[in-house]
């Protein structure tokens, strides 16, 4: 059963504050002829992980470094947005009510139409408030972020958390000599004005439609460098990025209730993936990616999946996060 019901390929790390637990990896990075098998250093497409990942730490980053408060309003940052009600905080945690997608990539790879289509939108999101994910929160936090900073997302993640945590094969737009270590997403599927094979470009439309670059989707990793990035975090009064009183807010609970709850950015009570402990978060992403971090069992989880290829089923992705999360929840018990 789990031969057939597998995604194409996957890699795997558990670790601890200092030690990898547990590293594994198989099946096929490009799963139509001819094949390429799956190696340790196979790079994934982390769809929404780059949500916490990289836009999370940073907007986290400005705060510390006081060049910005979550209280602002994102206008301040976004001259010409048309909402003057919504601040970081909300666009951090989901409840500026915005909704959760819009197909704005079908205005083809052009960054300032799109950046007035997400605008337009805004105007007709829903009362702030609620926790409902959204895509365009975290677009406009990546607007906000590069006008606050002065600096193109993708250099400011290099330097603030790609070079001080040794992720030296983390990046938005991946190198075309990289394309047979990069794992390859979706076919024919509909985040594209025409239908094609998603290979070493983001498969989200709407960061594609940014030339790759966004605050939501476009950053491409190995596992071992997210294993950096997670010992980081269980390491946190040793964090090179953040302050450990800034780690301990984005970790706890800010909005929302079950099946919902958020930190800053963070997924917090993983219910469906086992018997984790209380201050556990997690995120994932639409490729068949996610991080789980379990402070309080000195433990995280690096899962990444080519899952959507060569076309996606999102039931099979879901069930074998499940099934490892609450195998691993199982032996730590």
């Amino acid at each position: 059963m789990l031969e057939t019901s597998f995604p194409a390929g996957f890699n795997l790390a558990v670790v601890d504050r200092s030690e990898i637990l547990v590293r594994a990896w198989g099946g096929f990075s490009y799963a139509l002829a001819p094949k390429i098998e799956t190696a340790r250093d196979t790079i994934y497409d982390l769809a929404s992980l780059t949500k916490v990942v990289s836009t999370t730490t940073l907007a986290l980053w400005l705060v510390e470094n006081r060049q910005w408060k979550l209280s602002d309003p994102v206008a301040k940052w976004l001259p010409g947005f048309p909402r003057d009600d919504l601040t970081v905080f909300q666009l951090l945690t989901h409840t500026s009510g915005q909704i959760p997608h819009v197909p704005f990539f079908h205005l083809g790879q052009h960054p300032r139409s799109i950046r007035r289509a997400v605008y337009d939108e805004s105007t007709r999101g829903d009362t702030p408030g609620t926790v409902l994910y959204s895509d365009l929160n975290f677009m406009l936090l990546g607007w906000a972020i590069a006008a606050c900073s002065g600096q193109n997302l993708d250099q400011l993640f290099r330097s603030v958390i790609a070079d001080p945590l040794g992720m030296i094969d983390t990046r938005y737009r991946p190198r075309k000599r990289d394309l047979h270590r990069i794992a390859a997403t979706e076919r024919n599927g509909d985040q594209r004005l025409d239908k094609e094979l998603v290979w070493g470009e983001v498969h989200d439309g709407n960061a594609w439609s940014l030339n790759g670059v966004a605050g939501h989707a476009g950053l491409f990793a190995p596992a071992d460098d997210l294993v950096r990035f997670v010992q980081a975090l269980l390491n946190l009064r040793r964090h090179p990025v953040l302050r450990s009183a800034t780690i301990s807010a984005m970790t706890r609970v800010q909005a929302g209730h079950q099946p919902d709850v958020r930190g800053l950015g963070w997924r917090l009570e993983p219910e469906t993936w086992g018997a984790w402990p209380e201050g556990t978060y997690w995120h994932t992403g639409f490729t068949g990616t996610s991080l789980l971090i379990s402070p309080s069992a000195n433990m995280g989880v690096i899962l990444l999946m080519n899952a959507i290829h060569p076309s996606r089923q999102l039931e099979r992705q879901e069930h074998v996060r499940e099934m490892i999360h609450r195998a691993i929840a199982k032996w730590i018990a």
